[in-house]
């Protein structure tokens, strides 16, 4: 652990060596008081990482020195020591913010062991902090790309939607961006400092469906071997987004109407209610309305949901939003593969504005990055893009853009898999594909992994 800056408060100087020198030796910066009304005058926010205080001393109680340091810096931690515990001192202390309590006597290795945890819970606490506050940045309306009237008539709904505490339901196709929005959501609502736990209803087993969302009691059923928190209960204080909703088995859609209109729930095997506070945020790319009269989606459940509606248009109808989304993802494949592309020519950028998109801003995304990967020139030419999409140079010649393809996946494929040693998973992931995609395609051109990776 690096060295850390901890203030001693002890009128025992006797004390305040020992406890000074056995820190020291673990590199810590350490600076004793014996008179508390000193220490407390001389700190300062943002300068000590830990506070060690004694509770029994003249002038003022530690305890008092406990609220006075937590007025002035909330999250620093405190260690207190006594000669006396009691449980009622314990739990004032608690009250007031000590992180930890030690009695007295104790040895050099239970003060280094209480010390290392409040350390430790402090970095990850500030680490925490700091991700937080870059994924606020990263989910700022600021930084969704697009200048179109559709997206910031969209983009001003879903500034007013985040600050009320509402039911939102998002639709849109695939690849327009509906958890980018549902991130947008959270991280500009009263409910940032909380968890956002997102799940796509569409990728879990209907068999496990219901003990993933609202977890389970040990024994509950066969492998049921400890007890499990749903990710309702994850989700508590924050955000829950539901990914693909329409693909919510029946019985999991009325076990989540009951939790919207009573707000608990009881774990599978339960028979006690758990009550939280969560917002839902869910999203489909299907007709929930189609769905509802085909009978494979409860009408109640979605008056609940769709309690406000933000439909995401698809890329072909914000046309003007193509340059500046594939300037956006030129620049971030730029910094991830130290590359260099200036941007796209004057006729591939035309050519992309006049395409259809139909796997929208992913589709767009994937196409820029295996563009950047062929691409010899300063600026992505028509030809490299025509590889990728269909322009009027490829309708000329559908035999070359195939083979032009073709070419292009074997080795694309061949340096994927030779990045990740061959791991399937991994190459799925590096590439935003499906795993069974990746297996077709090896079959589709006759590829083994074993013969990739001796080459």
């Amino acid at each position: 652990m690096a060295a850390k800056k901890i203030m001693i408060i002890d009128d025992e100087e006797g004390l305040c060596r020992m406890m000074a020198a056995v820190l020291m030796d673990e590199g810590h910066a350490v600076r004793s008081f014996n008179n508390p009304l000193e220490a407390v005058e001389l700190f300062r926010p943002n300068l000590w990482d830990l506070v060690i205080s004694d509770i029994k001393m003249p002038g003022i109680n530690g305890l008092e020195v406990l609220q006075r340091i937590k007025a002035i810096e909330a999250d620093i931690p405190v260690i207190v020591i006594t000669a006396y515990a009691t449980v009622e001192m314990s739990i004032q202390a608690l009250r007031k913010g000590a992180y930890d309590m030690l009695t007295k006597p104790f040895e050099p290795e239970e003060l280094l062991f209480r010390v290392r945890n409040a350390l430790n819970h402090n970095q990850l606490k500030t680490e925490n902090q700091k991700l937080r506050q870059e994924l606020k940045g990263k989910f700022n309306f600021d930084n969704i790309v697009g200048a179109s009237t559709r997206l910031q008539h969209l983009l001003d709904k879903v500034e007013k939607v985040s600050v009320r505490d509402t039911s939102v339901l998002i639709s849109g196709e695939s690849g327009t961006g509906k958890e980018l929005i549902a991130h947008a959501i959270h991280y500009n609502s009263p409910r940032k400092e909380k968890a956002f736990i997102a799940i796509n209803c569409g990728a879990i087993p209907d068999s496990v469906m219901e003990s993933e969302l609202f977890g389970h009691k040990k024994g509950a059923f066969t492998g049921a071997d400890t007890d499990k928190e749903g990710l309702l209960k994850a989700a508590d204080g924050g955000t829950l987004f539901l990914d693909e909703i329409g693909n919510l088995p029946l019985n999991i859609q009325k076990t989540l109407l009951r939790f919207l209109q009573e707000q608990e729930f009881r774990r599978v095997g339960e028979t006690t209610a758990t009550r939280v506070d969560v917002r839902l945020i869910s999203a489909t790319n299907s007709d929930l309305e189609k769905e509802i009269e085909k009978g494979t989606f409860r009408e109640d459940l979605f008056y609940r949901l769709n309690v406000i509606n933000l439909h995401l248009p698809p890329l072909r109808q914000r046309r003007p939003d193509i340059p500046l989304l594939a300037a956006h993802f030129i620049v971030a494949q730029n910094k991830k593969f130290k590359t260099e592309i200036r941007g796209l020519s004057p006729e591939a950028q035309q050519a992309a504005i006049e395409y259809s998109w139909p796997g929208n801003i992913r589709q767009l995304k994937n196409v820029i990055e295996a563009c950047i990967t062929i691409e010899t020139e300063p600026h992505i030419s028509l030809t490299t893009l025509a590889q990728f999409i269909e322009t009027d140079e490829t309708l000329t010649d559908s035999d070359d853009y195939n083979k032009a393809l073709a070419h292009f996946e074997i080795d694309y494929l061949r340096q994927l898999l030779s990045s990740v040693d061959g791991n399937i998973e991994e190459a799925a992931k590096k590439a935003s594909m499906n795993m069974a995609t990746i297996y077709r395609k090896l079959k589709k051109y006759g590829l083994r992994k074993q013969d990739i990776l001796k080459s």
